[in-house]
């Protein structure tokens, strides 16, 4: 049996404000949804996610490195680097000719490892 899409709405226009006010004051603030969002726009790159798994291990890549483990070109690497160093999830640092990235926060090594597990289950 199938459902006309009537169905799936409210057809009158109520709410519950008890449970609306408490949902409301729940909610984080909007500086930290706004950080959430940029995490997450910044893993729904496959590339960046490689990357990032990579690194949660504690380790440091030089960009040479990750241009080797993606099989991309220095370049290609480099803007995914900048890219995730921008948003402040990679910090780096020079070593001469070298520019080598890191975390800089274990907690989005911790989301990305529950996240990947939740998937292998």
């Amino acid at each position: 049996m199938t459902q006309s899409k009537s169905n799936d709405i409210c057809q009158v226009r109520c709410f519950n404000v008890e449970l609306v006010n408490q949902a409301n004051q729940a909610l984080p603030s909007n500086d930290v949804l706004e950080e959430a969002q940029i995490l997450f726009s910044a893993l729904a790159d496959r590339s960046r996610l490689k990357i990032l798994y990579t690194l949660s291990s504690g380790e440091e890549l030089c960009v040479c490195d990750v241009a080797a483990l993606l099989d991309i070109k220095i370049a290609t690497a480099s803007h995914h680097l900048r890219k995730l160093r921008d948003l402040k999830i990679l910090k780096y640092r020079n070593d001469g000719k070298l520019a080598y990235y890191s975390l800089r926060d274990q907690r989005v090594a911790e989301i990305l490892r529950h996240a990947l597990s939740q998937l292998l289950e």
